[in-house]
């Protein structure tokens, strides 16, 4: 994404500094959990957004106050958060909308938001997109989970524990393997 006219700003939150990515009309073009620090995540911004210049998140600010307080207390929505899905591919973009419906505090699993799409074999191509999701967590891709409420996979910082942490911040509380699970 080499777009100009594009600005970023870093959000501290309560899992680590964040980032939202925003166009000339207030929408969010991307977003980023944390990434080890401000420097690393102000790098993460500039390598898929090169022409991005950092500001204050004025035009974004009820976006940035939504994603703090959700990381830090588990409640509130970001479903209302202006986004730009342009540049996203349609059946990423349909499952991103079925995924930003979740509210905080529910989960889905891939299956089901395969079949929330009408495509109720789509599973791994569901789990494919939210790999690929440039908007987390306002695309909340930590509510959805494997088959039988595993926890699946998460590409964030931390993998699964960033996840589980995230959903436990929310209220929502995995089944840990037992020893004759293992």
């Amino acid at each position: 994404m080499a777009e100009e006219g594009l600005e970023f700003a870093v959000i501290p939150t309560a899992i680590g500094e964040c980032a939202l990515v925003w166009n000339a009309a207030g929408e969010i073009v991307g977003s980023t959990l944390p990434h080890g620090g401000a420097d690393e995540v102000r790098r993460a911004v500039r390598s898929w957004c090169p022409g991005a210049v950092e500001a204050p998140p004025a035009p974004v600010e009820a976006a940035a106050a939504a994603l703090a307080r959700l990381l830090a207390e588990g409640v509130g929505t970001l479903a209302d958060v202006p986004v730009d899905m342009s540049a996203v591919p349609d059946f990423d973009r349909r499952v991103y909308e079925v995924v930003r419906a979740i509210p905080p505090g529910e989960t889905r699993t891939y299956g089901e938001v395969a079949a929330a799409l009408g495509a109720p074999g789509a599973a791994q191509a569901v789990g494919q997109a939210m790999g690929r999701n440039p908007f987390p967590p306002i695309v909340p891709c930590h509510r959805v989970l494997a088959a039988g409420r595993r926890v699946g996979g998460f590409s964030a910082r931390g993998g699964p524990r960033t996840k589980v942490r995230m959903l436990e911040t929310e209220g929502v509380y995995l089944e840990q393997p037992t020893l004759f699970d293992l």
